[in-house]
């Protein structure tokens, strides 16, 4: 039978809004006498979930979605207006820089207090301080203030207790976006090495990329609502489909003088037919359908493609591949074809656009407009497909 890690009942938690509640006797005083009711918030509401013990759950959501009251609700930092939840097992958490820190102790005084706080031995930390100390790289600063810390500093010595400490629940907010790209790997790593001891984690990113990778399951949070959760591929993609540009994330835009407007793009299969979704190694084509309202000498049209986490990968146009429009007027269509696709399992983000030949002239460019899933066809790992070959 499957053990349960955290559970929750119509978990909700309410906020009073800033400058509206009664926050004073006086402001309850007045409240009560002239029946003014403060404005409140619900950060999370009507939020029902199990996790079981061993499973990876990303939250994701634009940003002031309830993701991080979410996180704090399963810590137990934060109190339920309504509902319950409960962890079974030790749980520690990164929800934010500088928590669980004293900013006037030193960060080896701050390792022996958060160890304290979990209920672990001094001599147990004793015995495991060198590896947190190693994991930090924060040899030279660990007996200084860790309020003198640079926010990356906090990063690593709080995540480098948070998980030496062996917990069997770790929860993690997006704090891991603020260190250095070597120190996320690492970061990464160890995460690895939890999910393989079989231990439980639920974090919080707008990393799209990595929730995909690394979860098994995924709940994406919208004005307070569980509004999606299972699959890491379908939720993650709905949320790049309904939820982009809420803060966080890509940002769909437009721009340009429109003298030639793109009116339609498809994404379609090898038979015509409009799809979503494409093999690694296989085709992929585009049709760029466009209206030049005059007639336009030698216009350019070209496509980009970014990885769900904003990277870009790849881009080109007609120009860089030699092939010559001479000129258009009216209604017209574009064909691109990629062949083979060598990007591998992920979402991504189709970018097209039309300018001049010279470039000072940006007739119309829809940026990240049309999102699109790989999937991959066999078990090899990366981002994309190196054409490999192997000899004796």
């Amino acid at each position: 039978m499957t053990q349960i890690a955290i559970e929750a009942e119509n978990l909700g938690k309410c906020y009073r809004m800033r400058g509206l509640g009664a926050q004073t006797l006086f402001g309850t005083i007045r409240n009560t006498v002239t029946r003014r009711k403060a404005k409140t918030f619900w950060a999370i509401r009507n939020a029902s979930f199990s996790i079981p013990q061993g499973c990876t759950v990303g939250v994701i959501g634009p940003n002031g979605a309830g993701k991080s009251s979410t996180l704090g609700l399963a810590a137990g930092t934060i109190t339920p207006t309504e509902g319950w939840i409960k962890a079974h097992g030790r749980i520690s958490s990164l929800l934010e820089l500088g928590a669980g820190f004293h900013p006037d102790l030193t960060g080896r005084e701050n390792v022996y207090l958060n160890a304290a706080l979990l209920g672990i031995p001094r001599e147990d930390i004793r015995k495991r301080f060198d590896a947190i100390l190693d994991f930090s790289g924060l040899h030279e600063f660990i007996d200084q203030p860790v309020k003198n810390y640079s926010s990356g500093m906090y990063v690593r010595l709080g995540f480098a207790v948070s998980t030496e400490l062996d917990p069997d629940i770790l929860l993690i907010d997006e704090v891991l976006a603020v260190g250095d790209i070597a120190f996320q790997l690492k970061c990464l790593d160890r995460i690895r090495q939890f999910q393989r001891r079989g231990k439980t984690l639920m974090f919080v990113s707008h990393a799209l990329q990595t929730v995909e990778e690394f979860c098994d399951e995924v709940f994406l949070v919208h004005h307070g609502q569980i509004v999606d959760r299972g699959d890491p591929a379908s939720v993650t993609l709905n949320m790049i489909r309904n939820y982009s540009g809420e803060g966080g994330g890509i940002f769909a835009q437009e721009f340009g003088t429109r003298t030639v407007e793109i009116t339609g793009v498809k994404l379609l299969d090898n038979d015509g037919n409009e799809e979503s979704i494409f093999n690694s190694g296989g085709r992929l084509n585009i049709a760029v359908n466009y209206t030049a309202s005059e007639p336009i000498s030698n216009p350019v049209f070209g496509y980009s493609i970014k990885t769900a986490n904003g990277m870009y990968l790849y881009g080109t146009n007609t120009q860089l591949a030699g092939f010559e429009i001479h000129s258009i007027n009216g209604s017209g269509q574009v064909k691109i074809t990629i062949d083979p696709l060598v990007l591998r399992e992920g979402n991504y983000f189709l970018s097209i656009s039309c300018h001049s030949s010279d470039h000072k002239i940006q007739y119309h460019r829809i940026e990240d407009w049309y999102p699109f899933r790989v999937k991959n066809t066999d078990d090899a790992p990366g981002v994309v497909t190196l054409p490999t070959r192997f000899s004796l």
